[in-house]
């Protein structure tokens, strides 16, 4: 037993009924300072008060109402939540109870377990959930404009082109054709534009037909404007999988090979995708000039981040592996 108070990481207070400290263990006594330890010893029952910054209640996150300290008996603070300022880690959140262990001498014993590590981790859980809400808020988004785009703005565009295509028929003024030819001309680079952003802002083909689908149909696209040659290898042919992780290896592949266009110097990328023993596995890889391991990338390093974020959310791991003049490779593994 006595071993027990010694070691154990939970730190454990005895009272007596006036509140004067009977005895602590060194968890107790490293939480807070010599004055304060010096007044619980003393008999001081406002001591506590000095390092104490309330308990959590049903209504308020930190709260000295009804404080738990004058009413240890109550059924409210059998268990419950308190923030002691320590001196050394700052306020730190801990798992408190306060029992009678004695009713004839009015011993008490409160105990004390840090919650710093569970609060961390249930407030990264807070953090994924809220930023899958917000990634899959902006792929709707982003689905809802593209057809809109698609079927509305595009349909109206390819209208009026017909239009003015009828109307060269209706006239044989030169200067009027010859200025009805150069409209037509601008309003179909304007459609094709526009088709163009609606495929960027969420490609049909990955709703409809699947990764490998959106892959060709982006790599397509890509050469055509850009002329960067892509490479790529796929095993997966028609297989389809969660919405989300479809997602997610469409858009970091869609940064990556961008990256590589802004930034590699380069004249082809290779793209890979396969699944082999239930993990689906990307690879975008260049030889281009590369970046140190550490050093701040071109850019705003943002898409390093956001890819890294996106590859979290899906429990899945996202790697670089960059040198320069030897190219970047980029690996995202997503469990399926």
């Amino acid at each position: 037993m006595t071993k027990l108070f010694e070691n154990s990481s939970e730190a454990m207070f005895f009272f007596d009924r006036q509140g004067k400290a009977l005895a602590m263990n060194p968890a107790a006594e490293n939480i807070v300072d010599k004055d304060i330890l010096k007044q619980l010893y003393q008999g001081n029952p406002e001591a506590l008060c000095g390092t104490c910054r309330g308990y959590t209640s049903e209504t308020e996150l930190r709260t000295c109402l009804n404080c738990y300290f004058h009413t240890p008996d109550s059924e409210e603070f059998t268990s419950y939540q308190v923030y002691l300022e320590t001196k050394d880690k700052g306020v730190v959140p801990y798992a408190a109870t306060f029992h009678t262990i004695d009713d004839e001498k009015g011993i008490r014993v409160f105990m004390l377990r840090d919650l710093t590590r569970q609060f961390k981790t249930q407030e990264k859980f807070y953090q994924n959930k809220m930023m899958k809400h917000i990634i899959e808020a902006q792929e709707n988004e982003r689905k809802r404009i593209s057809r809109e785009l698609h079927d509305s703005v595009a349909q109206e565009l390819m209208s009026a082109v017909i239009d003015l295509r009828v109307l060269k028929y209706m006239t044989a003024d030169e200067q009027l054709l010859k200025k009805m030819k150069q409209t037509e001309v601008s309003m179909t680079r304007l459609l094709n534009d526009i088709r163009n952003l609606s495929v960027e802002l969420r490609p049909a083909a990955l709703d409809d037909f699947g990764l490998e689908a959106a892959f060709r149909s982006h790599f397509k696209r890509v050469e055509q404007t850009y002329g960067l040659v892509i490479d790529y290898e796929s095993r997966l042919s028609e297989k389809r999988y969660g919405s989300e992780i479809e997602t997610v290896m469409y858009r970091v592949c869609q940064e990556a090979v961008l990256n590589a266009l802004k930034y590699a110097q380069v004249d082809s990328v290779k793209v890979s995708l396969t699944e082999k023993d239930g993990v689906l596995l990307l690879r975008v890889e260049d030889k281009g000039t590369g970046f140190n391991q550490g050093d701040e990338p071109d850019g705003t390093g943002l898409g390093l981040f956001g890819m890294q974020e996106r590859a979290e959310l899906v429990g899945g791991t996202f790697s670089v592996d960059s040198e320069i003049g030897r190219g970047t490779v980029i690996i995202l593994q997503v469990p399926v």
